[in-house]
């Protein structure tokens, strides 16, 4: 593969665009849409799926175009198609196969009889065979009017300056059909039984029967894409303000449309329950196959499944912007991605074709001067020719990415890439942050103390105030707390956050102050009674916020936040995968300890800023680990940035689905282990591909030609290669994370 080396170009200066494109039929052509596509003047990156029958451009807005991309694509042999939406790609896809399906049956038909008479004749029935005559009639259709696709592939390929799979099958039949006229013309009814008809019909029709499995094989692993794709309505039902109802297409609502989902109807949106109550099944969506109950207040995603109960939702985000869009987009872009392996095996497809048919011309040449049998050595390198097709190695890679990832998406892990995917299974150690991953992540408030005789009521109400302005969650459980207690909260302002420590603003003219000890440390003095009962609560593996106002402590607030209940869990899968967790978290050392003692984790830190979670995240990388970081995409953002992957837990809605290398949809700790668990079965399943792919061409092609094989049993196998490795990646489709055997 050539690998142009791209400027440096601002995000904003460019565009990405994705196609279609047809005719491709193996490996080689791939690469060479690829190279281009990569030598367009403007081109940035250029990635070519076989699988998928895709390519994704970058390039750079002023010096490339769409005709431009197009205009090389066809210089290549080859056609654009614009990617069409999921289903009216699914009925294109099927009328391919449906004409596929029609031509086999023709070609089969007519092969049929040339098939049999060749079986009957390895049998020893010499007799019963068809006639010279009737084997031209039924094998020239078939060679040159079935067989079309591949000359004109063939001369695409070679008007390219290059070969592709076409120019082997085109060049092998063609030879073994001329030499069968040759025969007729010069030996007349003596050429009875010599002639090689059948295997050039054969050949053609177990190649195209070998494409048809492989087409629908390929079809069955973008399943899981299609799916997600297919979830959302086509319409939604609209309540408008005068109380009417309208049904429109789910393309045309708009943020703040109040939609009515009525039960066992899919939600057309992602939206905020506004009225009503109901079970909503999100297992398409997000991997939970319980029913998740939703109330007012709770947001619903697009694309999830209404349960009993009458919903009125307001939309909130719609169109690409949606959840289900952007999944889908997630899994696309990482089925679109080519592994550093499938690089090595683009640059080998590069030559093979070349080198094929130069080990063919050896064979022949080799066979003619060693027997002096031209028939013979002819057989042997159309063997060659037929067997060495390397679409086997082309579809190893790829399908196996296309299936892994799609198995992956349902379950509920998103990969954002395959750089992602090929740095995951790698993963041996695990850094957890605490609050909402290992943690509930909605901490309660256990009491609040004073300092120096002060009210705590008091204390309280400074410190909710301030936290007015803050996302975090201890922060809302401060707030939950004064809202129970129906404390009046003066706004907040000049608010600013100080990640892992605090944050401080002006309230009521007063500059207040919530955070740790070290935070408050640096603004107030902490009395010996207020600092020994902070030590107590922590040393008990509570979180203690302290609250000071105009440089005076006021007191502090002691909070827990539980374990989620399947977090020790989620710790033993990790364990068993030998990938080793750590905890580091922004607590006191006390409550991380803690919290590492329920879970069996063999290291847990607390005291911990994001920079320190940082470092200590470099120092595992430096010491040989590839590291996966768990957190919320924000307050960890200079950790995650640090390990090798990123991964985000949460509902799926969070900015960090945009920017972590995995973002879990669903707030189990269980699918960290789950993410590394699929990445590793999607692997494993490449190297088996990789193997046989190898095997089958090393072993195959000597057989061929020293004769061990005939052309038609080459046909044969060259046809079982490609679909037994395609077949091999749809074993991932049964691939789901190993989540209830390990509650038994």
């Amino acid at each position: 593969m050539t690998e142009t080396s791209a400027p440096s170009v601002a995000a904003e200066d460019t565009e990405h665009v994705d196609f279609d494109v047809e005719g491709m039929t193996c490996a080689a052509c791939a690469t060479r849409v690829e190279r281009a596509l990569n030598n367009v003047p403007g081109v940035i990156e250029a990635r070519v799926n076989l699988a998928l029958e895709r390519a994704d451009v970058v390039f750079e807005r002023e010096l490339s175009a769409l005709e431009h991309l197009t205009a090389a694509v066809d210089r290549a042999g080859y056609r654009v198609r614009p990617a069409a939406e999921a289903s009216v790609r699914q009925a294109q896809d099927q009328a391919r196969l449906d004409s596929e399906r029609r031509t086999l049956v023709v070609s089969a038909t007519l092969t049929a009889p040339l098939l049999i008479g060749m079986g009957l004749n390895t049998l020893g029935y010499e007799d019963l065979h068809v006639m010279p005559v009737g084997e031209v009639l039924l094998a020239t259709p078939i060679q040159f009017l079935i067989g079309l696709r591949f000359y004109r592939g063939a001369f695409n390929a070679l008007r390219a300056g290059a070969a592709n799979m076409d120019v082997l099958v085109a060049l092998g039949t063609t030879a073994a059909y001329c030499y069968s006229w040759y025969l007729l013309r010069t030996l007349g009814e003596e050429a009875d039984g010599r002639l090689y008809f059948e295997a050039s019909a054969v050949i053609i029709t177990l190649v195209l029967l070998g494409k048809h499995m492989e087409n629908r094989a390929k079809r069955s692993a973008a399943a899981a894409l299609q799916a997600l794709l297919a979830l959302r309505p086509d319409t939604g039902c609209v309540l408008r303000a005068d109380g009417t109802e309208i049904e429109v297409p789910a393309e045309q609502l708009r943020e703040g449309d109040l939609v009515l989902v009525r039960p066992g109807g899919r939600v057309p949106v992602d939206g905020e329950v506004v009225e009503g109550a109901s079970e909503v099944d999100e297992s398409l969506v997000s991997g939970e196959s319980a029913p998740v109950p939703k109330q007012a207040g709770d947001a619903v995603t697009g694309g999830s499944v209404n349960g009993f109960g009458l919903l009125k939702v307001r939309a909130t985000t719609v169109g690409e912007a949606s959840t289900l869009a952007r999944i889908a987009r997630l899994v696309a872009d990482a089925q679109a991605g080519k592994a550093s392996v499938q690089r090595l095996v683009d640059r080998v497809s590069a030559v093979f074709v070349p080198s094929v048919l130069a080990f063919a011309a050896l064979t022949f040449v080799a066979w003619l001067v060693v027997s002096g049998n031209f028939e013979q050595a002819l057989i042997a390198a159309v063997a060659v020719l037929v067997i060495a097709c390397p679409c086997a190695l082309g579809l190893a890679t790829p399908t196996a990415i296309l299936t892994g990832t799609g198995a992956a998406a349902q379950a509920g892990i998103l990969i954002r890439d395959i750089e992602v995917l090929e740095q995951a299974h790698r993963i041996d150690a695990i850094v957890f942050d605490k609050t909402g991953t290992l943690t509930e992540g909605r901490p309660r408030v256990l009491a609040v103390h004073g300092a120096r005789g002060a009210d705590p009521e008091a204390t309280l109400r400074w410190a909710a105030a301030v936290q007015q302005g803050s996302e975090h969650p201890l922060a809302k459980a401060i707030l939950a707390h004064a809202a129970e207690r129906n404390l009046a909260l003066e706004p907040v302002r000049s608010f600013q956050a100080v990640p892992g420590r605090g944050a401080e603003g002006s309230v009521a003219g007063r500059h207040v102050a919530v955070g740790n000890g070290g935070f408050i440390g640096e603004r107030a003095q902490v009395d010996a009674d207020i600092q020994a009962l902070a030590q107590q609560r922590e040393a008990a593996g509570e979180t203690v916020v302290f609250v000071a106002a105009d440089d005076a402590l006021l007191g502090v607030i002691t909070l827990a936040d539980p374990p989620r209940s399947n977090a020790a869990q989620a710790v033993q899968m990790l364990q068993a995968l030998h990938v080793s967790p750590t905890l580091l978290s922004g607590d006191a050392p006390g409550v991380a300890e803690r919290i590492g003692r329920e879970l069996g984790l063999p290291t847990a830190r607390g005291g911990m800023s994001p920079e320190a979670k940082a470092r200590a995240v470099q120092e595992l990388a430096a010491a040989g680990h590839v590291v996966g970081m768990v957190g919320d995409g924000v307050n960890d953002a200079p950790a995650l940035a640090a390990a090798d992957v990123g991964i985000a837990m949460g509902s799926g809605t969070d900015i960090a689905m945009a920017t972590a290398g995995v973002t879990l949809m669903r707030p189990d700790p269980r699918l960290v282990a789950a993410a590394v668990a699929a990445s590793r079965a999607t692997f494993r399943k490449i190297r088996q591909n990789l193997f046989w792919a190898f095997i089958y061409n090393v072993v195959c092609i000597p057989l061929a030609a020293i004769g061990y094989l005939s052309p038609t049993l080459a046909a044969a196998a060259m046809a079982l290669s490609s679909v037994s490795v395609v077949c091999n990646s749809l074993l991932l489709r049964g691939w789901r994370p190993n989540l209830a055997a390990q509650n038994a």
